[in-house]
C-alpha cells in the first residue's frame, strides 16, 4: 500500500502543471539549506581547529557560492521540467547557468583580492621592484578574470567564440611586434627581481665601465648614481644580457689595492710594518680581515709591494684610497724610505781622433 500511495504521488506530481518543477525547486532549497548547516556547523570547526588561516577564509569565501549553487541548479532543473515555449525554454535556463557562473565568478575575484593584500606587505619589502612587479601581476589576474568570466558567459550563451578569438590573435600579434622593446624590458625586470644580482643600495660596475649606486629598481629600468651625481638609466633589458660586478656582495666589504714601490736598499720589513700600520689606524679601513702588505715584483726602478686593505662601504674607496697614499708618502719621506721613479743613464763616449 505504501508503494502503491507512493506512485500515486508521483503521478499527481507528473499529471498536474508545474507541481514536479516546485517539488524539485523545494528538495534542491533543502538540500541548499542542509550544505549550508554542513558547512557553518561542521566544516567550520573542523577549519578551526587548524593552526593556519587560509581554510577558514576559503570556507568562508566558498560558503554562500555553494548553497546559491545548489538552489540555483534546483531552479534550473525546475525549468527544465517545466517545458517552456521558445524563446523562454532557452533564456530562462541560459540566465540560470549565468547567475551560477556569476556567483563563482565574484567568489573567485574576492578569493584573489584576498590573496593579494595578504601578500602584498611581503612583496614590499623586495623593494620597488618587487612591489611594482606585485601590482602589476595583480592587475593581470584582474583582468584575466575578467576576461575569462566575459568568454564563458557568451560560450553559455552559445555565442560563437571562433572570430573573436581570431581577432584576438592579429591584435596580439600586432601588439607583441609594437611593444616588443616594452616587453623586453618587462622580462627583463622579472628576471632582476627573482635572480637578485643587485639590490637598492649595492655599487655595481657594468661591463661598459660605469659604476655607481643602484638607487631604483623599476619594471622598465634600473637606476644607477655615479660618484659624479649623474644618474644613469638602464634598460633592465640590457642588465639582463650583460656582465655585472656588483662590488656589495656577497658581502659588504670592498677590498682597495694600493700599489707601493721603493728604493732597492731600503729596509723590507720596515716596509711592511709601515704599510700595515698606516692601513690599521685609518677609521674607513676595516680591522677584519686585517690589512696586509705583500712583495709583488722586483722592478725596473723599484722593490714593488702592495698594500692589501678592506673598506666597510665601497663608496668610501676613492677617498680611503686617497687618505690611505697620501699617509704613505708622508711616513715614507719621514722614514727616509725613497720611492723611485723611472730613470735613465746616459753615457757619452768621446771617440778617439784620428
Amino acid at each position: 500500500m505504501d508503494l502503491l500511495h507512493l506512485s500515486d504521488y508521483f503521478k499527481i506530481l507528473r499529471d498536474v502543471p508545474g507541481l514536479e518543477a516546485l517539488a524539485t525547486v523545494l528538495i534542491f532549497l533543502v538540500l541548499a539549506k542542509a550544505a549550508d548547516i554542513f558547512i557553518d556547523k561542521i566544516l567550520k570547526r573542523l577549519a578551526g581547529l587548524t593552526k593556519v588561516s587560509f581554510d577558514d577564509k576559503l570556507i568562508s569565501f566558498v560558503h554562500g557560492p555553494v548553497f546559491w549553487t545548489v538552489a540555483l541548479m534546483g531552479i534550473l532543473h525546475g525549468l527544465i521540467l517545466l517545458k517552456l515555449r521558445p524563446p523562454w525554454d532557452f533564456i530562462f535556463p541560459m540566465v540560470t547557468k549565468s547567475l551560477i557562473l556569476f556567483v563563482w565568478w565574484i567568489a573567485a575575484i574576492r578569493i584573489v583580492n584576498w590573496l593579494s593584500d595578504k601578500s602584498f606587505p611581503i612583496a614590499a619589502k623586495t623593494g620597488d621592484a618587487g612591489r611594482d612587479i606585485f601590482l602589476l601581476f595583480k592587475n593581470i589576474f584582474r583582468v584575466a578574470a575578467v576576461i575569462i568570466g566575459i568568454l564563458w558567459m557568451l560560450a553559455i550563451w552559445n555565442v560563437n567564440l571562433t572570430p573573436l578569438f581570431a581577432s584576438a590573435g592579429i591584435a596580439g600579434i600586432a601588439v607583441a611586434l609594437a611593444a616588443k622593446d616594452t616587453l623586453a624590458n618587462f622580462f627583463g625586470g622579472i628576471s632582476i627581481f627573482v635572480d637578485k644580482p643587485f639590490k637598492i643600495g649595492d655599487y655595481i660596475i657594468l661591463d661598459t665601465g660605469e659604476r655607481g649606486e643602484v638607487v631604483d629598481i623599476g619594471i622598465r629600468s634600473t637606476g644607477i648614481k655615479t660618484r659624479d651625481d649623474v644618474l644613469i638609466t638602464v634598460p633592465n633589458s640590457i642588465l639582463a644580457n650583460v656582465k655585472i660586478i656588483n662590488e656589495s656582495a656577497p658581502v659588504p666589504r670592498f677590498r682597495i689595492r694600493i700599489p707601493v714601490g721603493v728604493a732597492y736598499e731600503s729596509d723590507l720589513e720596515k716596509v711592511e710594518d709601515i704599510l700595515v700600520e698606516i692601513a690599521g689606524s685609518n677609521s674607513m679601513v676595516s680591522k677584519d680581515p686585517e690589512p696586509r702588505a705583500r712583495l709583488r715584483a722586483f722592478g725596473d726602478s723599484s722593490i714593488d709591494f702592495e698594500l692589501l686593505c678592506w673598506v666597510e662601504d665601497p663608496r668610501n674607496k676613492g677617498l680611503a684610497t686617497h687618505q690611505l697614499m697620501n699617509t704613505i708618502f708622508k711616513a715614507f719621506g719621514k722614514e727616509g724610505i725613497t720611492i723611485p721613479f723611472p730613470q735613465r743613464d746616459v753615457h757619452l763616449i768621446s771617440a778617439a781622433p784620428s
